[in-house]
């Protein structure tokens, strides 16, 4: 081949398997091979571009050699704005626990995992891929069974067995998928944000229309849902928006504990902001967080404690202050916490 080109290649890999890619790309240059590589992710552009182009909204925008670019100026171009604060984090008063996982276990996946999450408070889960962080945030939200543990939600133990009771006790998860997940595509934005809340909307069985309409509407305003109308199809709306879609269904309930497993896993840097935005503003009400993310800038920026696991179990816990890339790695890939 004389051109390949890779799309998003990374947005689902290992650390391991991005180094390994990154030495394949030099290979191909090496051999004469052009390569497009399309991505969002900043230091991926930096470390194997030689030359950039921004497109926005499908139009050309600008393009140079990678030297010519700094990061705040590309993410201005990417944005059409600029954003003076990637991870807008806000210092937020904790309040007491709300959610608290003592000793989780279930058979081959992990084992006595143990953490708390307090009201206001952004609890970042890190590790590599396979460590078992989303298999224990399915576990809480009721979607697979565990042998043993508990889960303590404002000091009442909880056992849900399904998202549905997972949900009634306050309890929400917007999946790392959130295409075959957390949407359904071909229906409007309006049936989506309504899907979980429809108990709301029609106490006598019959739907309110005019009620559902207007806390759709007032959703969509709250979170910058960019759509023609509320009618307009879920799938038609770009990752960002779609993202928005499905916080904006679980924020219509009585949530006391959110999820957020990938948040901004496939998204463009304009609606990473306004969703690191959004998650600050959540905590700013008292709704307490937990975010699984692969990206360790995010984890460090966004988060107020981190809890590492690795091969399904918690290898440390860190304070804001003191995380830094290299002591999550190590405890990532356990060479410096517990087994």
């Amino acid at each position: 081949a004389k051109l390949v080109i890779m799309d998003e290649p990374t947005s689902a890999i290992s650390d391991t398997e991005v180094e390994m890619l990154f030495r394949q790309i030099a290979d191909l240059k090496a051999e004469g091979v052009a390569v497009i590589y399309i991505t969002h992710k900043m230091d991926e552009i930096f470390r194997i571009a030689d030359d950039i182009t921004v497109i926005r909204d499908g139009c050309y925008v600008d393009s140079g050699p990678a030297g010519a670019f700094d990061e705040a100026r590309l993410i201005s171009l990417m944005v059409g704005r600029t954003i003076s604060n990637i991870f807008p984090k806000v210092d937020v008063e904790r309040g007491d626990t709300v959610l608290e996982v003592r000793g989780l276990s279930r058979g081959g996946v992990f084992r006595d995992v143990s953490f708390s999450v307090r009201k206001g408070e952004i609890l970042g889960l890190a590790g590599l891929v396979g460590a078992g962080r989303t298999e224990v945030a399915r576990a809480i939200f009721g979607l697979d069974p565990v042998d043993g543990g508990e889960i303590v939600l404002n000091g009442r133990v909880i056992r849900p067995k399904s998202p549905r009771e997972a949900i009634a006790a306050g309890v929400a998860m917007v999946s790392e998928d959130r295409r075959a997940e957390g949407i359904v595509l071909s229906r409007s934005v309006l049936e989506n944000i309504s899907l979980a809340n429809l108990r709301k909307f029609a106490p006598r069985l019959l739907i309110n229309g005019q009620e559902e309409q207007r806390a759709a509407a007032d959703m969509s305003k709250l979170l910058k849902i960019k759509t023609p109308t509320l009618a307009a199809e879920a799938g038609n709306l770009s990752g960002g928006n779609q993202q928005k879609i499905v916080l904006a269904k679980w924020l219509l309930g009585d949530l006391e504990v959110l999820i957020l497993d990938e948040p901004t896993r496939g998204i463009d840097v304009g609606s990473k902001s306004e969703i690191h935005r959004l998650m600050g503003e959540f905590a700013a009400k008292g709704l307490a967080i937990i975010m699984i993310s692969s990206e360790l800038p995010e984890i460090l920026g966004m988060s107020d404690r981190v809890v590492v696991m690795h091969e399904g179990v918690v290898t440390g816990e860190i304070d804001r202050a003191d995380a830094s890339q290299e002591n999550l790695m190590r405890l990532a890939t356990a060479t410096g916490g517990k087994r």
